[in-house]
Formats: C-alpha cells, structure tokens, sequence
C-alpha cells in the first residue's frame, strides 16, 4: 500500500471522528523530548489546562513524521514543533493538517555530522560519495542533508541512506558505524563530539536552507475547536515573551530543562540557538505573509527531486491558517 493511500484513509477515519473531538474533554498534544522550548515551562505550570480548560495530555515523539501518523490516525490533535518537512511529506501525500503557528526558529540546531575520522569538510564535501549516512528521513534533517548534497554536488543516490532517528544516529556514529549523521537537539551535540559539520548555520541560510518547526494539527480539529487552538497559541505567545525577558529565564530554565529531559546547562545552550516570532511576526511578511508558503514549495520541490515523494502540491497556501492566530493576537 502507497503512503498516499494510507494518509488518506487515516484522514478519512480521523474526519469520521470529528463529531467525537468537538464534544472532547480532554487533547492529546506532541512534541520533542531533548528540544526545550519556553512553552514547557507553561505546560509544566499548568497553564495551557487552565487556559483552555480542558485536559491536555502530553505525548513525546522521536520524529514529526510519527506526528503526521499521530495525527492523521486521531490520536493527537496538536503537534508543537514539528518540523516543516515531515509537514510537507504529509501534506503532500494528501493528508489534511495545516501549520497555525511558527513554533521555533533555527538553523544550527538541525545539521549533519561528519565522522572525525574521514576528516572531510566543505571543501572536500565531494569525497563523501559513495559514503554510509544516518537521516531520519522526511525530517527538516532529512530535507538539510538533500539540500547540503545538492549543493556540494554530491549524488545521493550513490550514497548508503539509513533511516535513523537522530538518537540512533548519533550512537552509530559514535560506534564507528556510520561515516556521516543527521538530526538535531540533544542528538547533534552528541554527534559533534565525534565529527564537524560541513556548513553552519549561517551558511546554511545563505544558501536558502531555512529550518523552522510550526505547530500543526488536523483541518478539522481546527474547524471545530478553533477557539480552543487559539487559547493554546495566546499561551505559547506568552510564555516565548516571557522567556524573551531575560528577567525571567533564571526561574524558567530549570523548568523546562526537566521538561525536556536535558540538564540545564545543554538546555541553555539549545536556546540560544532559537528564535521565536512574535505573533505579529508570524502574521507579517517574513512568515505567513507568503514567504512560509513559498518555502514549502521549494522543500517539496527538492523531495519531489530527490524521489522522496512522488508529487507537489500546485500551492501550500491552503496548508497554513492563520485564524487561530490572528485570534490569539486580539485575547
């Protein structure tokens, strides 16, 4: 059975429940271990439940491609912070979800790891063809790691691509096992310990290699409980402003490092990493304006490419809605 026939029928079982979401008491929410984000600290106080006043439970996840699943099967009605690509992948294949959100920003925290040993850089990047490489595939790594080849003229279709989650991947590199890995968080620091990357992220973006999450959820979820969505946005809004106020960040870190399962010292230096848009940001011209829409496209445009999915859609603009948002700016 095709993907494409599969997410569909999953889409078609999850809007025969909708009826049964609306009258729901309680949500079922994704999101990362080993990914700290400001928005666990409001989860750990209780906030979203308090806002939304419904039971939330909270399930963690090794990739947004299981969040696709999760979601199309009715088992979770909101993702935060899946990445962009694993979206696309679903969307393309038909799946009825959309982005209500920019979650994070960032583009060093998501990257490819060269084994130390092969002592190969970006301007011997050509050397790793023909080489072993660990990708959790339909991932934003997954669509970096394209991306980088590309570039560097690499064909990938020479190369051996293993299916890793970033935490698999990191404990083959270190094993010696694999000669290049991808992935991301706590993953990628654990990588760079045994091997370098072949481009930062400044460059990355140089080259038009955006890597951002948004939070997701299915069409009809947010059809039916859009004012709900928007009191979890308002949430997340608040607790990404708190934390911009370095006032706070010395009662926040702690937090949140437990939350994700990290020490603090790791969950500081994953933060620094990231950006968080305002709403107004999100609402502008640099996101949802057009520019997020457009680089959808593309991200499916190098998929399509690679034969990683069989078609695009002619425009992502139907898969980004912004009414919770817009909402979430005027509570």
């Amino acid at each position: 059975m095709t993907l494409k026939r599969t997410l569909t029928g999953a889409v078609a079982a999850a809007a025969m429940m909708a009826g049964a979401q609306a009258a729901q008491a309680e949500i079922t929410v994704a999101y990362f271990l080993e990914w700290p984000m400001p928005f666990q600290y409001a989860k750990q106080m209780g906030t979203y439940e308090e806002a939304l006043g419904t039971k939330i439970n909270w399930v963690s996840f090794d990739t947004g491609t299981a969040m696709s699943a999760a979601m199309a099967s009715g088992d979770v009605q909101i993702s935060v912070s899946q990445g962009v690509p694993p979206f696309v992948v679903a969307a393309s294949a038909g799946q009825d979800i959309q982005i209500v959100d920019v979650a994070v920003s960032y583009s060093d925290n998501d990257n490819c790891v060269v084994a130390s040993g092969l002592e190969i850089d970006k301007d011997s990047a050509g050397e790793l063809a023909g080489k072993k490489v660990a990708v959790p595939l339909g991932t934003a790594a997954h669509y970096g790691f394209l991306s980088q080849m590309n570039h560097f003229g690499v064909d990938v279709a020479g190369m051996e691509v293993v299916d890793m989650a970033p935490a698999e991947g990191a404990a083959a590199l270190a094993q010696g096992s694999l000669d290049m890995a991808c992935g991301w968080g706590g993953a990628l620091r654990r990588m760079k310990e045994h091997g370098n990357v072949l481009l930062t992220g400044a460059e990355k973006e140089e080259l038009g290699i955006l890597v951002f999450d948004a939070t997701t959820a299915p069409a009809s979820f947010i059809a039916e409980e859009g004012d709900m969505l928007a009191k979890f946005l308002k949430v997340t809004a608040d607790a990404n402003a708190m934390w911009a106020d370095e006032a706070n960040r010395a009662k926040m870190l702690p937090v949140i490092a437990k939350d994700a399962g990290m020490d603090e010292e790791g969950t500081a230096a994953t933060l620094a990493t990231f950006k968080f848009p305002t709403i107004d940001e999100q609402l502008g011209g640099a996101w949802f304006g057009g520019t997020a829409q457009e680089f959808m496209k593309g991200v499916a445009g190098v998929f399509v490419g690679a034969g990683s999915i069989p078609s695009a859609l002619d425009s992502y603009d139907g898969t980004v809605n912004t009414g919770p948002l817009e909402a979430a700016k005027g509570m």
